[in-house]
């Protein structure tokens, strides 16, 4: 394997492959150097696997062997690994890993210094733990979902952000992070119960506060960050092309409704009353000319208006360039690794398939 690099370099982690939060979470440690193999069921004939969707990306930066947790002598494998990793990370429901022979107790007992860090969209305990369910359902729960939307309309179904990746794999990450360095520190390893639902409520930390100060309703498009300001929410332009419009502070939406020629309006911006007016003039006035000449009138301005692009275009997008957001690699546009750090920056780095003796010689 090549040498690790980046801020985790010599962190081990076993990824037990699944789908969802885990592979992300697992592809950001490692592009942040952590040394990661993957442990994947062995291919069947005829059937594609997780790899086969979104791998290109996802499985970036690490190894991969193919272990059958069935079996006596890869289990027995497994806990090679385990022996000598840092970290552990699986998805499996509730009790899963447990009956496999593989579960906290059994990986904690050969290396007491192990996070085992657990990945589930109900959590390990409660009523739900051992139910199926997918990023919508997780977001159900937490009153997320029921805060999005338009007034009168069913909660629209959000792409998998908030949940899996958002509530799920950057908790998750925090949650490893947080016990590797307690193990560095106590030399005690811990188990790590990350779930969808609880971090998917504590993103909503913010609305919690503000609803019992008056600042909230609990109704979807009614609220200044929920598409009902006319000053924070999306507009269609002449040729079809969506510009995103969030000048919130009085100096930026000054700019914002100069550039659309509605100066002379004047404009009490956060008088409830006047909103509806109000939005009708900005939807007719960005509705009388393309997208791309709207972006171009505002990208000097700091009126908080940009063009909606589509992931085609966002890689050409001239911020992106400039920061390389984007890089191409095997010919697949992809997100670079972030954040940035400037001495142990991260990297992609192209993963390989080892047999678990290679894996397990490279780290004796």
């Amino acid at each position: 394997m090549e040498e690790p690099r980046g801020p985790l370099a010599g962190i081990r982690i076993v990824e037990i492959d699944a789908i969802g939060p885990v592979p992300l979470a697992a592809m950001l440690l490692a592009d942040m150097g952590a040394d990661i193999v993957r442990v994947a069921r062995p291919p069947s004939a005829g059937v594609g696997d997780w790899e086969d969707v979104g791998g290109d990306i996802l499985h970036r930066s690490r190894a991969v062997v193919h272990l059958d947790l069935k079996q006596d002598a890869d289990r027995a494998r497994l806990l090679d690994l385990v022996e000598r990793a840092d970290g552990l990370i699986e998805g499996y429901r509730p009790g899963v890993m447990e009956r496999l022979g593989v579960g906290p107790d059994a990986c904690l007992a050969r290396n007491p210094r192990l996070v085992f860090a657990r990945m589930t969209g109900w959590g390990q305990t409660g009523p739900l733990a051992l139910r199926a369910g997918h990023d919508i359902n997780y977001l159900a729960i937490t009153g997320a979902l029921h805060a999005m939307g338009e007034k009168g309309s069913p909660p629209p179904v959000p792409l998998n952000l908030v949940g899996d990746y958002g509530g799920g794999a950057m908790f998750l990450i925090a949650g490893m992070l947080s016990a590797l360095l307690s193990a560095q520190r106590t030399g005690r390893g811990q188990v790590v119960d990350a779930c969808i639902t609880d971090g998917v409520a504590s993103l909503m930390s913010l609305f919690y506060a503000w609803q019992p100060k008056g600042l909230w309703e609990d109704a979807p498009g009614s609220n200044l960050l929920d598409g009902a300001a006319p000053f924070y929410r999306t507009y269609a332009c002449a040729d079809g092309g969506h510009v995103a419009v969030g000048c919130l502070e009085p100096k930026f939406f000054a700019q914002m409704v100069e550039g659309l020629g509605l100066a002379d309006r004047g404009y009490d911006q956060n008088a409830r009353a006047g909103w509806p007016a109000m939005e009708a003039d900005f939807a007719a006035a960005f509705a009388s000319r393309p997208r791309d000449e709207w972006a171009a009138l505002f990208a000097p301005t700091d009126a908080c208006v940009t063009p909606v692009l589509s992931m085609a275009e966002a890689p050409s997008h001239p911020h992106n360039r400039a920061r390389g957001t984007f890089v191409e690699r095997n010919a697949i546009a992809q997100p670079a690794p972030a954040p940035r750090l400037s001495n142990t920056p991260a990297a992609i780095r192209e993963p390989g398939a080892l047999d678990i003796t290679e894996a397990l010689a490279a780290w004796s």
